[in-house]
């Protein structure tokens, strides 16, 4: 059983997506089967005005993604004392979807989570209740920044204590739940892959031509809220003439960020693209010369492998998973301080050097997911073999392995 809040759904195709793409891959191996609970916070109106709660009521309680079913159920999020309550409100809402799921005839061998707070958490009380074993996958603010909060900290800790195993998306995080009292062995890395096929060189000057672009191009992409940075971008743009930043995404931000475009002179050559599917983002990073990730908190930023994938060079901050990534000048560079002159820097040696498009895409074709879904395999089976000594569950491995 798969269970998160980080799942895409009818009313947001994007959300998550990452964590879907994972089990996508795992399950096309054919050694496993896995059904989806993804909670949705409870809002009563789907009006267009409430922005972005409304596509929590637009969600559809069940549905199907790629051949998997997916359930939505319904959580309250509590105002003020949201982050405290969350774990056990989570829970329950997981509880009664497992109850009319095995009232159905589902049963399922071990349970996979994702993201530590408050999903891992409330994973862990099911998994207690249910004497099933349990993973969770660590994904970053998870861990890089809610831990900072006392309560949430103590909870994470019970969690990686509940956990058969732990898996982090890069070795950064992983020196973190060990940090937090997690043993070595315990934890598992399994960064993110990229998909090939979906993500490709295409005849960039085509795509140009069809966008009116000239001259240089950097494309920085990602929901537009603080912890993305987008404004450090716009800020190198005086020290970049001639280059157009497209910025792909939707949020809180925006109006902040157009404010800051044109008192800085330089909104004619910032395009904002709003929220585009996830398979329009193609077309994005071909038509870049650079693809810019600002971020103060990465994971392993599927925005990079994704833009490596199409053979577009990357500059991002060095935080967290990223240096894991970005291993050669050949494929990006990395930027430390993250200020904005050494952003325009970092842009203008990629653009002086023009790194061969081909060769970034085959550092790319070394990060498919068939790795990641070959250590996902032996893990669960190792996970499910040895049973889980704290709940003592004897899990089978005979059959297909149901998560």
């Amino acid at each position: 059983m798969t269970i998160t809040t980080l799942y895409p759904n009818a009313a947001e195709p994007n959300k998550g997506i990452f964590v879907e793409n994972r089990l996508r891959h795992l399950l096309a191996s054919g050694r496993a089967r896995s059904r989806v609970i993804a909670p949705v916070p409870w809002f009563p109106s789907a009006h267009p005005r409430f922005g972005t709660y409304a596509a929590y009521a637009r969600a559809p309680r069940q549905e199907q993604r790629h051949g998997i079913e997916v359930a939505h159920p319904r959580y309250l999020v509590v105002p003020k004392v949201g982050m405290t309550l969350a774990p056990f409100l989570l829970f329950l809402a997981m509880w009664r979807e497992v109850r009319r799921l095995r009232r159905a005839g589902f049963e399922f061998d071990a349970i996979d989570a994702h993201y530590y707070y408050p999903d891992g958490v409330a994973a862990a009380l099911l998994a207690r209740l249910l004497g099933k074993p349990l993973t969770i996958t660590a994904r970053g603010t998870d861990i890089n920044l809610i831990p900072r909060y006392a309560l949430p900290r103590r909870l994470i800790r019970w969690a990686i204590g509940q956990a058969a195993a732990s898996i982090t998306v890069c070795q950064a995080l992983k020196d973190v739940l060990v940090e937090l009292g997690a043993e070595p062995d315990s934890v598992t890395v399994i960064r993110n892959g990229v998909d090939l096929e979906a993500f490709r060189p295409l005849d960039r000057e085509a795509i140009r031509r069809r966008m009116k672009l000239e001259g240089p191009v950097v494309a920085s992409v990602g929901y537009l809220i603080e912890r993305k940075a987008h404004d450090l971008l716009i800020a190198a743009l005086p020290e970049l003439p001639g280059t157009t930043l497209l910025i792909a995404g939707s949020g809180p931000e925006e109006a902040r960020l157009r404010r800051q475009a044109e008192t800085l002179g330089v909104a004619g050559r910032v395009r904002f693209l709003g929220a585009l599917p996830h398979d329009a983002l193609l077309e994005v990073y071909n038509a870049a010369d650079v693809t810019a990730l600002a971020s103060s908190r990465e994971g392993f930023p599927n925005v990079l492998l994704e833009s490596i994938a199409c053979g577009t060079p990357v500059v991002a901050s060095r935080v967290w998973g990223t240096p894991e990534l970005i291993t050669s000048p050949s494929i990006g560079r990395l930027v430390d301080p993250r200020e904005p002159a050494e952003f325009a820097r970092q842009i203008r040696a990629v653009l002086d050097e023009r790194p061969d498009r081909s060769q970034v895409r085959v550092f790319a074709e070394g990060l498919s997911w068939d790795k990641a879904t070959r250590a996902q395999l032996a893990l669960f089976s190792r996970v499910m073999g040895a049973g889980h000594a704290r709940s003592g569950c004897k899990a089978r491995l005979t059959g297909t392995p149901i998560l």
